[in-house]
């Protein structure tokens, strides 16, 4: 009997420990921050304002195997704009991307020829800001907005060209043939298109009241949303969501911790690879649940969230975030404090002087 109890009870006392940890362990502490402080932080993080005129965005935004032109540009921009990239004429590039919204097209998946829908259930991310990134797509797979161009044109669910038609269709056209001609020697290949497409979306920055706090306008944002920029430092948000963009830097595993507390019987239980149903069953950069840490700059207008669009309310996918990426319960009143935060992200397209 005796040998019986002994391991029974040693198991009844490691179990009673561990479940007494989380009440012995001291909590995590939160450091207050000064205006300064806080600025200086984020600026420390490479967490930078856009820049206002063209020659501070080309700066920071001219691709070296595509140097930006305001001709090029012009045509960029009426390309993104133009059905004649879509295979029955009726869609465009702005269709997914609506620039005067958060640069995406507010639905759970994106829709494109004949009303298809994207066969993994995939989320348009914003095109606003998306130059700012390291990687395109959820996965990461384009490394810039000029190869992630060329993408959803070809895609048979979304505007169902090829290059070869692309190229046919645009010759056809005399002034697409003469603009093509002053903008590139080789005049019209598909290659061409996304360059040029590409040079538009790259300026295609935001500016805020973030920005004006950045540049030392301590008025720019409200209390309410420094405490949030605070918890968002504090929790480790930035170590992800950084730079320019506030993200788009990285790919990382999601969820990283599949429950945030030994109590969570139901979460321990669930055979769910994702707190929420993984709709289209994507699964990121080779299967590994690596995704591209999205972009937060116009967040709060980029609803629904995530990668296949499961979660409409910001709030929830805030405290989705807390609770699978950094292990943290947040309170209703953190929640609302990040959220704060979040809206000072919100932005207007930079008028970068090009022309019309």
């Amino acid at each position: 009997m005796k040998k019986f109890l002994s391991p029974v009870i040693i198991s009844v006392l490691v179990i009673s420990v561990i479940l007494t940890l989380p009440f012995m362990l001291p909590k995590r502490k939160l450091k207050k921050y000064s205006d300064e402080e806080l600025r200086q932080t984020a600026l420390s993080r490479n967490m930078l304002p856009n820049p206002k005129t063209y020659k501070e965005l080309l700066k920071i935004i001219d691709n070296p195997e595509n140097h930006m032109t305001k001709k090029k540009i012009k045509l960029g921009k009426k390309l993104f704009f133009d059905t004649i990239l879509s295979r029955d004429k009726t869609i465009n590039c702005a269709s997914c991307h609506i620039l005067s919204e958060g640069g995406d097209d507010n639905l759970p998946t994106a829709v494109g020829f004949k009303g298809r829908k994207n066969p993994s259930h995939l989320n348009s991310p914003t095109v606003l800001n998306a130059a700012l990134a390291k990687a395109e797509f959820w996965n990461g797979r384009a490394k810039n907005v000029e190869e992630q161009a060329g993408g959803p044109i070809q895609a048979h669910f979304e505007m169902n060209m090829t290059p070869n038609y692309v190229v046919s269709r645009l010759k056809n056209d005399a002034t697409y043939v003469q603009e093509f001609q002053k903008v590139f020697t080789n005049g019209i290949t598909f290659e061409n298109v996304k360059k040029a497409v590409g040079a538009y979306e790259r300026t295609l920055l935001t500016r805020g009241s973030y920005d004006r706090f950045l540049e030392g306008d301590n008025n720019a944002i409200s209390q309410e949303a420094k405490k949030g920029f605070a918890l968002f430092i504090n929790l480790g948000c930035k170590g992800c969501h950084t730079g320019r963009s506030v993200g788009g830097q990285s790919l990382q595993r999601f969820p990283l911790r599949r429950c945030s507390s030994i109590y969570d019987l139901k979460c321990w239980f669930s055979s769910d690879k994702f707190p929420f149903k993984n709709t289209g069953g994507f699964l990121g950069k080779n299967d590994m649940q690596l995704f591209r840490v999205p972009i937060l700059r116009n967040v709060i207008r980029t609803s629904p969230y995530f990668h296949n669009g499961a979660i409409k309310d910001i709030k929830e996918a805030v405290k989705i975030m807390g609770k699978h990426q950094v292990g943290v319960e947040l309170t209703k009143k953190q929640v609302d404090e990040i959220v704060a935060f979040l809206k000072t992200l919100n932005g207007k397209i930079v008028d970068y002087k090009l022309g019309d």
